[in-house]
């Protein structure tokens, strides 16, 4: 059960009650004695005798939502008429659907989007290939590819369970950045598979984004989609994750007044996120001495001899040059940033008194960080999670909407280092000097300047590269 409530654990109930002073009050007292946060209460209907409500609230757990309902069953003269989960509610059939842009009412209409006229496109299409983005879908439509090895927090779930985040994944490229994108779940776990069917299926699409793939081999097939298709791959595990953490990490450094190239980083975490994090930091300027990373086997050095592959290898080569051993606990001393993209609970206040003045905590764990904001504030200047209840939400939907926006169009085949640091630059500078705080580094991700912006950034550079 999560530490307190949270939308991610929302119901409605539908109450009946007699039509007297006070019954509403004692509804709502039951809620937040039972640890619920209330939300909406609408009216269903009323009349002289009774009243039918719909009562919104937040829970802390599934269990946590049981236990509200039987709190409010034990009001005399309540009547609970229906408990709805709205999370499964808005999931209910799917969340996203495919709408036809030209209405077909006639057969003039049916001749001009199919049989015969469609034949003088496909013809032209066929004579001019680059046309395909000009007429047809192409031009702005991606594909969410996953097999479900490493599903958000939950760890391989596997195609079908899959399912429910790409088709979120999908609603967001279209609602920030007008992008059609279609989830493309894949039963299989061979990398050698997977690199086939998205090259076979790529003619329709202007993009790839990869997701929700298991380290090492989400690496292994991006470098070889990379390699193989004349359309940008962007595995937003990786590439996103990194470029929120640099723009957030741009903005707390200068409220601590210290220097990217001269700053000590612990890193909890070599999977996809860890790795593509360390690799962006240093190509922005981070001196990757100072950089030590630690995963489940303890901290990464060369040499190591347990839990290494060839790009913990890669990393081990160019940072920890003193080959500091242990555990996080371990790499965070005297650090000034810490990184957290691995499991919840791993740190304590005492490992944050250990870090060097003024230390910034980045705790990206979900739902539940390296260490909680309420344990690490009083000891660091700049707090910062994955989750939207606290300040400072590093989250991916930052960045992936405009980054494929700037992509498409621009029309480029190659996503480079140059237009991952553009867009952290452009993330970071929405906040102006006099706006910036310990509270307030990232734009929220309801921010509507932030896709354009983005994708502006992105799209500079790769017109100035391409």
């Amino acid at each position: 059960m999560d530490t307190k409530p949270t939308a991610g654990y929302s119901a409605t109930v539908r109450i009946e009650y007699p039509n007297t002073v006070g019954m509403l009050g004692k509804v709502t007292s039951a809620i937040g004695m039972a640890g619920g946060d209330l939300g909406s209460i609408d009216i269903v209907s009323i009349d002289r005798n009774l009243i039918t409500r719909d009562i919104n609230f937040y829970a802390a757990g599934t269990e946590h939502i049981h236990q509200i309902v039987k709190e409010i069953k034990k009001i005399p003269h309540i009547t609970i008429k229906q408990v709805t989960d709205r999370i499964f509610a808005v999931h209910h059939g799917g969340k996203i659907e495919t709408k036809i842009k030209y209405p077909i009412n006639n057969r003039d209409d049916l001749s001009l989007v199919y049989t015969p006229g469609v034949a003088r496109v496909c013809r032209e299409i066929h004579e001019n290939p680059k046309h395909v983005y000009n007429y047809t879908i192409k031009g702005n439509t991606i594909a969410i590819v996953t097999d479900g090895t490493a599903v958000l927090g939950l760890g391989e779930m596997g195609p079908l369970a899959a399912l429910p985040v790409m088709e979120g994944k999908a609603m967001l490229f279209k609602e920030f950045a007008g992008i059609n994108a279609f989830p493309i779940c894949l039963d299989t776990k061979d990398p050698d598979e997977i690199v086939s069917i998205v090259k076979n299926i790529s003619p329709v699409f202007g993009g790839i984004n990869l997701e929700d793939i298991s380290a090492p081999r989400c690496f292994e097939i991006e470098e070889r989609l990379r390699e193989g298709l004349d359309i940008p791959v962007f595995h937003d595990d990786q590439h996103g994750t990194a470029v929120v953490v640099l723009a957030a990490l741009y903005n707390a450094l200068k409220i601590v007044k210290k220097d990217l190239g001269e700053i000590k980083i612990a890193v909890s975490g070599a999977g996809a996120a860890g790795i593509a994090c360390v690799k962006l930091l240093i190509s922005a300027g981070a001196n990757p001495k100072k950089i030590i990373i630690a995963d489940n086997w303890g901290i990464i050095y060369e040499g190591r001899p347990d839990g290494m592959d060839k790009y913990k290898q890669e990393l081990a080569a160019i940072t920890n040059p003193k080959k500091v051993t242990g555990t996080i606990h371990d790499a965070v001393e005297g650090a000034d940033v810490f990184l957290g993209v691995s499991v919840g609970g791993l740190l304590t206040r005492k490992d944050i008194i250990k870090m060097a003045k003024n230390p910034i905590v980045f705790a990206l764990a979900n739902p539940v960080p390296e260490i909680s904001p309420e344990e690490a504030q009083p000891y660091a200047r700049v707090v910062a999670t994955g989750r939207s209840d606290y300040p400072n939400q590093i989250n991916n939907v930052l960045c992936f909407p405009g980054f494929f926006r700037g992509l498409l169009n621009a029309r480029v085949r190659r996503i480079t280092r140059g237009m991952e640091i553009a867009a952290a630059q452009a993330l970071a500078s929405l906040i102006k000097p006099d706006e910036l705080n310990e509270d307030y580094i990232i734009p929220s991700v309801l921010d509507r300047r932030v896709q354009l912006a983005v994708a502006r950034a992105v799209e500079r550079v790769a017109r100035e590269e391409w």
